[in-house]
């Protein structure tokens, strides 16, 4: 089995926000960061060159192919912030109609700008990813 490819480094999240050339995605990221370690009490981690993640759990699937992830984390994009609320949004339908401008995928929230969201709603949110997370991953 290979590897997952998003490792944890040794890299400082702070010196990686503060390194971000966007001063509003920096701003956003750093707001985050802050907003991230209060919610889940882990201390940031880089998991490759770009995602600032909190906690980690080792999962197992049905292949054979297991690991260790984060529980959630963000990465300041370019395009876009993405905010990673695992294991999905499947249940999480009326948060997110009351959050505000968004995209998401599988387990990513993609936010243009933290203007465009309401922060206690993306909070709430982000503590319910890590409920489920908890629920199918005790820590």
């Amino acid at each position: 089995m290979s590897e997952n490819k998003t490792q944890p480094t040794g890299v400082s999240p702070a010196d990686f926000i503060a390194s971000i050339e966007h001063p509003v995605r920096r701003a956003d990221a750093e707001t985050l960061l802050a907003m991230m370690t209060r919610i889940t009490g882990h201390e940031p981690k880089m998991w490759g060159p770009a995602i600032v993640g909190f906690g980690q759990y080792h999962y197992r699937y049905d292949s054979g192919r297991e690991g260790d992830f984060m529980r959630t984390g963000f990465s300041p994009r370019k395009a876009n912030m993405a905010v990673y609320i695992m294991p999905g949004y499947s249940d999480h339908s009326a948060i997110l109609a009351r959050l505000g401008k968004h995209k998401t995928g599988k387990s990513c929230l993609n936010i243009n700008k933290l203007a465009d969201v309401d922060l206690d709603v993306l909070e709430e949110l982000i503590r319910a990813g890590l409920a489920d997370m908890a629920e199918k991953y005790p820590e």
